[in-house]
């Protein structure tokens, strides 16, 4: 990066490039279109102009200014809008849906479907997106004719007018169907976050489901609706049910975001674990259809394939992020294919026609000996020529600390720890998770280029997980009060999870904790790899560390060759040369942008947005902005020295300091030449 200007309090102005002319590119669906690529034509930012980027306009849903600030405290603001009839169309985290003009951030329409605040969900309030969907038998301009779905915490699908913001009429009841979630323990327990995918006139809608509070957590059923009507067309469990229901495991839930092949009528979608996660004595076997990628005819929801992933899983490793549909060249020829990343940072790359792998992958051996009554699957299946996106292996001797004394500590507790790699079974004794629960590669989910070159951010960091004998679960969750410890009731065992920090709070793995990589598929090789993130919002006295961060949300590449992302713990967006993962340019958020941006092309201008709303469950500043930037228009000022110092890591603290200096030279100057009279007369001969 360039060095700080020094004088950037005193410069105002600098020259930037006017936006070309171009055709509108749009962002129609969540991951960029049902395919999920994230990836867009929009080529007027390019790596040589992309430093006059600035911020266009900011819109706040208001939640920050109306909502008690407890509340705010259980709030993910992750939302990645979509442009469509004229408006960019978003949901806020208490499922609000508002459209905006897509040049101003002004505010068209605006509806509140007034989510109960009392649930406490587990997964937070949260919406990341909605859908559209246009009636093909509707007149053009009938109500109704295009849609937006939303699906919300408190488990209804919503269907909007996407002209004006009003519930549609025909579809459920006065525009609402209520999803049918069994018995919850606390109504929290169930909800939707992740945006439903319309394909073939059918609405699927998956959910999110407490993990490891019991065997029997509700169903992970995947649901089918009538895009017209409302009318359930379709369940499908991914449970292949036991003979003893009360003890049939729940969940494996796609709570993760789904993609869509409209040619072939096929719908994708990530599963997640059995319940409960860390311990599967009640669930025999290898719990087929969780942990997968699987595929289901959209109007039928009858079962086409499905790919598992992790056996019996015992990590919560779910398939976390979208399964990317693209056409790569593969032995010659064009293989249309389902790319999957996973939170081991593993890269599955899938006929999209009958699943089979289209890249080699392998069976290894992997730990054994689990707890008692346990089933630990003897294999799992590892990509043979692929490399993985993160390091999978942490011992003792690899302990990173600020000092000698954090150093040691952390090497101690590694040390401590049943640690025999990648998928080492959990353990009263606890057991080193690596990577953590977190990713690897988590919902954000991957950018394509046509070029077949993946885009990909991860997390790295090391859970500590220990089963806790029932008889003990008492007494060990009042001891931890801090400390994540679930009852996984209906089991012989409670569990514990904890992030393997030193005492001074850092991870113990070394650094980067948090990456971003281009991983080149026709090469099968990491191209290049980049720290993302910086220490600044999270170490004492905002050091700029450039360590990396755990991160959470996802990348969008563009045609400008530029990779966009947030994600991190710090306050900022950041734009990645696409060709050689410099880090070219950052532009400053109100919170970190712990959501995935989109971009698009209105009336000759590209623009790229970004949720910026923290995450206060891993202790950043939360906020509810949504924030645009663009190149400056003809007659707007260019980007400032100011703005790009402002911009740079602890930039804030420097721009200030000159500020103050600034604010304070005159009087300075002033006293010190009163100073220098007084002397001169004093110095006359008398």
């Amino acid at each position: 990066m360039p060095r700080l200007p020094l004088l950037a309090a005193l410069v105002a102005t600098s020259i930037g490039a006017a936006p070309a002319p171009g055709a509108e590119t749009g962002w129609p669906a969540y991951g960029g279109t049902d395919e999920g690529r994230r990836w867009s034509d929009a080529d007027q930012i390019t790596p040589a102009n992309v430093d006059g980027l600035r911020r266009q306009w900011l819109y706040r849903t208001g939640d920050a200014a109306r909502r008690d600030p407890a509340l705010m405290r259980r709030v993910k603001f992750q939302a990645t809008p979509i442009l469509t009839e004229r408006h960019l169309v978003f949901c806020s985290a208490f499922n609000e849906v508002i459209a905006l003009d897509p040049a101003s951030g002004a505010e068209r329409w605006r509806f509140d479907p007034r989510v109960a605040t009392d649930r406490r969900p587990a997964n937070r309030y949260n919406c990341r997106g909605v859908a559209q969907w246009r009636d093909a038998r509707a007149p053009t301009d009938a109500a109704c004719a295009t849609r937006i779905f939303s699906a919300t915490v408190d488990a209804r699908l919503i269907a909007l007018d996407a002209a004006t913001g009003r519930p549609c009429a025909g579809f459920g009841d006065a525009g609402t169907v209520r999803i049918d979630t069994g018995r919850l323990d606390w109504p929290g327990e169930f909800q939707v976050s992740s945006a439903p995918i319309v394909s073939r006139d059918v609405v699927v809608v998956g959910s999110a489901i407490d993990d490891n509070r019991r065997a029997d957590a509700p169903s992970g059923a995947v649901r089918g609706f009538d895009a017209r009507s409302g009318r359930l067309l379709w369940t499908w469990d991914p449970i292949e049910r036991g003979a003893k229901p009360a003890t049939s495991p729940g969940a494996a839930n796609v709570w993760a975001p789904m993609s869509a092949d409209a040619v072939r009528g096929l719908v994708f979608l990530p599963t997640s674990s059995p319940s409960p996660d860390f311990y599967g004595a009640e669930r025999p076997g290898d719990n087929r259809h969780a942990d997968s990628v699987v595929a289901l005819h959209v109007e039928t929801g009858r079962l086409a394939w499905a790919f598992q992933i992790v056996r019996h899983d015992l990590w919560d490793y779910d398939v976390p992020a979208q399964p990317t549909l693209a056409t790569l060249a593969i032995d010659g020829a064009r293989r249309d294919v389902v790319i999957q990343a996973t939170k081991q940072g593993f890269v599955f790359v899938l006929d999209r026609e009958t699943g089979r792998p289209l890249f080699p992958v392998e069976e290894r051996p992997v730990p054994q000996g689990g707890a008692p009554g346990e089933h630990v699957a003897p294999t799992q299946v590892f990509p043979a020529d692929l490399p993985a996106l993160v390091p999978s292996r942490l011992a003792a001797g690899d302990a990173w600390g600020f000092t000698p004394y954090d150093q040691g500590a952390c090497a101690r507790a590694i040390g401590a720890l049943r640690n025999e790699g990648l998928y080492t079974p959990p353990s009263e004794r606890g057991t080193l998770v690596f990577p953590f629960t977190g990713g690897g590669v988590n919902w954000g989910g991957i950018a394509v280029s046509p070029a077949g070159v993946i885009y990909a951010n991860t997390s790295r960091m090391a859970h500590r997980i220990r089963l806790i004998p029932r008889a003990d679960f008492a007494a060990v969750k009042a001891a931890h009060p801090n400390s994540e410890v679930s009852a996984q009731a209906g089991t012989a065992y409670g569990m514990q999870r904890d992030v393997l920090l030193s005492p001074f709070g850092a991870p113990c793995n070394p650094p980067p904790w948090g990456a971003l990589a281009a991983l080149d598929l026709g090469a099968r090789r990491i191209v290049w790899q980049s720290t993302l993130g910086t220490g600044e919002e999270i170490l004492p006295l905002g050091l700029a560390l450039r360590s990396g961060t755990p991160n959470l949300g996802g990348p969008l590449a563009t045609a400008g060759g530029l990779v966009f992302i947030g994600a991190a713990m710090d306050r900022y967006l950041r734009a990645f040369d696409a060709a050689s993962g410099a880090e070219l340019w950052r532009g400053r958020l109100p919170a970190p942008g712990m959501a995935t941006p989109m971009t698009y092309r209105w009336n000759d201008r590209q623009y790229v947005v970004i949720a910026a709303g923290g995450h206060g469950q891993v202790g950043t500043a939360t906020s509810d902005a949504l924030v645009a930037f663009a190149l400056p228009a003809p007659g707007e000022p260019a980007r400032s020295l100011v703005d790009r110092t402002f911009d740079q890591p602890g930039g804030r603290f420097v721009a200030g300091a000159l500020v103050t200096v600034g604010l304070l030279a005159p009087g300075l100057a002033a006293g010190l030449g009163w100073r220098a009279r007084r002397r001169a007369r004093a110095a006359r001969p008398r």
